[in-house]
């Protein structure tokens, strides 16, 4: 620590100076080893993680791939039922709009009319 070196001559002072210098270095050195090793590790975890991320793109852009085939076979399929109820009568009127929207439903509590009178309470007995 520095401390009581006053009892000591120059020769002893380079000596500790000398022994102080080589455990610093040695300290330095598994430092140095240690953040390699933690370098390398996280370099190797990033490689996994990059290839793990290339081997997902593939997989979704072969899920998009499916999506688009199976949209060209549906569009596909109404074009040739349209084509086949040409030549027969259809029965249906249609508006125009979508056939089947999206529904959105919400639970709620019945509220009374304007002309409605309350009930009258039950009286048992």
């Amino acid at each position: 620590m520095g401390e009581e070196l006053s009892g000591l001559n120059v020769k002893d002072l380079q000596n500790l100076e000398n022994q102080l210098e080589m455990s610093l270095k040695g300290v330095r050195l598994k430092k140095d080893q240690v953040l390699t090793d933690e370098i390398k590790e996280l370099n190797r975890k990033g490689n996994l993680l990059h290839q793990e991320n290339l081997e997902l793109h593939k997989k979704v852009n072969l899920i998009n791939q499916e999506n688009r085939e199976l949209k060209k076979k549906v569009y596909e399929g109404r074009n040739v039922n349209a084509a086949n109820s040409i030549s027969q009568p259809t029965y249906t009127i249609s508006n125009g709009y979508d056939m089947h929207p999206p529904l959105h439903l919400q639970l709620s509590q019945p509220q009374p009319q304007k002309n409605e009178t309350p009930a009258k309470p039950m009286q048992l007995g």
